[in-house]
């Protein structure tokens, strides 16, 4: 159930995004405690964005999690800035993250919900 979009300006090829795909995966699973085979991930790269009048490499990420707590957020909030740092040179001034804490009776899976 934890997803993660991110939205960002610098292209992305097809080997750095499927790196990407699995250590978001993966930094989702630890921070949220949940079995990986639940977390999504979508990348969209060479977006027309700006952010502070300029566009300097950015990126917009949303993370969606049942249960997210705010203590979880700060550390994935820390995870995902380092990871964008690493993996795509992103200042993390330059990089905004939503969490969203969904309700299980709002999230659908299998035919069904988690509630």
């Amino acid at each position: 159930m934890p997803y993660l979009k991110m939205h960002t300006n610098v292209a992305i090829g097809a080997e750095q995004s499927s790196q990407l795909l699995t250590d978001f995966s993966s930094l989702l699973a630890k921070e949220t405690g949940k079995p990986e085979r639940y977390v999504m991930v979508e990348l969209e790269g060479g977006k027309a964005m700006s952010f502070g009048g300029n566009a300097d490499p950015l990126a917009y990420v949303e993370c969606k999690s049942i249960g997210l707590s705010t203590s979880q957020a700060g550390g994935l909030s820390a995870a995902i800035a380092d990871l964008l740092r690493r993996r795509l040179s992103l200042a993390p001034d330059r990089v905004y993250i939503e969490f969203s804490n969904c309700p299980a009776e709002f999230w659908g899976w299998n035919g069904s919900t988690f509630g």
